[in-house]
């Protein structure tokens, strides 16, 4: 990965400069020079840049503060999740696991990898090695299946659940290892990348996928993590003369070569064993956090669509009773900052009737500067066309749109509450640009042609009375 951007990169330029001796010879060479020059160095400079190892972000290390502060966060989940009448038990339960688990002196380590890596050769040597810390040895299931199954993705999860991974391969790394590492180091896993197998090659062959490995792995992954080892070296041939002149040979098992690996882990477990507990205790409390909050706000939500659709309504019929020719988002204010109110207070997102309004304006205001406005109105207008008799109603388009606009406003609201933290004190704390983000999103969401088509219908079911049926007269 390394080595093949340089060559290419080389070649191109040195291509560029063949086509520069000869540039006096004619204008048109010139210019076949020029555009051939540019490509050989844009060509150079991209793949420079597409390799370039990517910076490794430096995070404070986790102590035993964090946990608690984690764990916490965790703790107030579940406490607004009783305050809206759901009792979860089971998360107060899992929450007081946490909290033992802080001082837990058992290491969990998983060996994962590809199939016929040597996993389960290496769990067995390992388990004969004496430690000085209490080590729980577990083997995943094989990865990269050719297609992925349920397997699989257990067994990623279950790698991350434990407080250190012994990633191993017998070759150098295929595309699939390599994303699949990226994606444990994204997850903070801490892990060590096994080579097994390399008695299998040449010595000068080892040293290179050794080599090899640890650059690819740079600056994600320390050299010292990227080890080689051989847990089961294939049998030595050994060749004895006896004195009468005969020869005797045999096989003879040899010992696994496995002393770089012990040494780094007895070096991790000496220095980082109370860190790989407290990461992965963090890791199971955020885990646990997402849970609660995934039940938190559906709850939430269930509270909130009845009130989006109610308020809804509201404004169409206000819109198709007085109906203007230039459409405001914002025609009945009331309406519209009484909607956030009541959306904030299902949130706990408390706003006064001021600081309502001026959420009601800004995201009216977005909406204009989107151009949601216009489209909506247009996609609207044009499903009211396929009924001359309900487009000719005075206020039919307004009314609707108005419906639709506030319908767009609710769920915004929802889906940005839903990634809030902390409660907002005022308008001012909004963040424009992802609420900007989430109303188009949500405009998305509900533009497609067979919703349109229902939500009119239903529109119009509200706002034009029935026709009444006729009597005959004798």
């Amino acid at each position: 990965m390394l080595q093949r951007p340089i060559l290419i990169g080389g070649v191109g330029l040195a291509f560029a400069l063949w086509f520069l001796q000869g540039w006096r010879e004619s204008l048109a060479h010139l210019g076949e020079f020029s555009l051939m020059g540019a490509i050989a160095i844009i060509l150079c400079l991209w793949l420079f840049g597409k390799y370039r190892p990517k910076q490794q972000v430096q995070e404070l290390p986790v102590n035993r503060e964090t946990v608690e502060k984690a764990i916490a966060q965790v703790q107030v989940v579940v406490d607004r999740l009783e305050t809206e009448n759901h009792p979860t038990p089971e998360l107060r339960e899992k929450i007081a696991q946490l909290e033992a688990q802080i001082d837990r002196q058992e290491i969990n380590l998983a060996i994962t990898g590809g199939k016929s890596v040597g996993k389960t050769t290496l769990l067995q040597v390992l388990e004969t090695q004496p430690q000085q810390r209490k080590l729980c040895l577990s083997e995943t299931a094989a990865l990269f299946s050719e297609v992925e199954t349920k397997t699989d993705i257990e067994a990623l999860q279950r790698a991350i659940a434990s407080d250190l991974i012994l990633f191993v391969t017998a070759a150098d790394l295929t595309d699939s290892e390599y994303q699949t590492l990226q994606q444990l180091l994204a997850a903070h896993q801490r892990l060590v990348l096994v080579f097994n197998k390399q008695d299998q090659y040449l010595p000068d062959d080892r040293a290179v996928i050794l080599y090899s490995l640890q650059q690819k792995m740079q600056p994600m992954l320390a050299a010292e993590d990227v080890v080689a080892i051989a847990s089961a070296p294939n049998p030595l041939k050994v060749r004895q003369h006896q004195t009468d002149g005969a020869v005797e040979e045999w096989l003879e098992q040899r010992l696994p070569e496995v002393s770089a690996l012990t040494q780094r882990l007895e070096y991790i477990l000496q220095q980082e064993a109370q860190q790989l507990v407290w990461a992965t205790t963090k890791r199971q409390a955020e885990e646990l956090k997402v849970e609660g909050k995934v039940i938190l706000d559906g709850i939430r939500r269930d509270r909130a669509l009845p009130v989006v659709e109610q308020y809804q309504w509201i404004a169409a019929a206000a819109a198709f009773a007085n109906p203007v020719p230039a459409l405001d988002l914002l025609a009945t204010a009331a309406i519209n900052a009484q909607l956030v109110m009541e959306l904030g207070a299902v949130y706990q997102q408390k706003f006064s009737l001021e600081q309502a309004q001026n959420v009601a304006g800004t995201m009216g205001s977005l909406m204009l500067k989107l151009g949601l406005v216009e489209l909506s109105t247009k996609a609207i207008s044009t499903v009211l066309k396929t009924n001359a008799v309900t487009f000719v109603a005075g206020g039919a388009v307004q009314g609707v749109s108005a419906a639709y606009l506030t319908r767009l406003a609710g769920y915004s609201l929802i889906e940005y509450f839903q990634q809030q933290e902390e409660a907002i004190d005022s308008a001012s704390g909004l963040n424009l640009d992802k609420l900007g983000q989430t109303l188009q999103n949500v405009f998305q969401q509900n533009q497609q042609v067979a919703f349109l088509q229902g939500f009119v219908k239903q529109g119009l079911g509200r706002l034009l009375p029935a026709p009444q049926p006729q009597l005959n007269q004798s």
